[in-house]
Parts: C-alpha cells; sequence; structure tokens
C-alpha cells in the first residue's frame, strides 16, 4: 500500500497533516496514535493467546478421548 510512495508524496501529507491539526497538536496526535497502535498489538496478542489455548484445550480432550 506505501510502497509505492516516495519521499516527496511522504512529505506533502506530512505538510497537509501540519496545516489540519497545527503544529501544537502533532504531538498529542502521535501520542495518541501510538497508544492506540500499542492497545491494538495487545489485543490481538490476547486474542491468538486465547485461540492458542483453546486450541490446546480441545487437542487435549481429543487425545483423551481415543
Amino acid at each position: 500500500m506505501f510502497g509505492s510512495l516516495g519521499l516527496p508524496e511522504l512529505l506533502i501529507l506530512l505538510a497537509i497533516v501540519v496545516l489540519i491539526f497545527g503544529v501544537n497538536k502533532l504531538p498529542k496526535l502521535g501520542k495518541g496514535l501510538g497508544e492506540g497502535i500499542r492497545n491494538f498489538k495487545s489485543s490481538v496478542r490476547t486474542e491468538e493467546k486465547t485461540a492458542s489455548d483453546e486450541n490446546g484445550q480441545d487437542a487435549t480432550k481429543d487425545a483423551n478421548n481415543t
């Protein structure tokens, strides 16, 4: 998706973001974005662990039933 974006395109996007949000709000915006990504990754890890635990329990039940 972002593979075709070069440096000029990224600089234009940065300029647009600065114009829309202003220089003073950029740190808050970055912090919020970072926290959102961190929470998303944490949720994905939790779901993967839950799914693997459930699969492990199912495999144990199947092994005990045979």
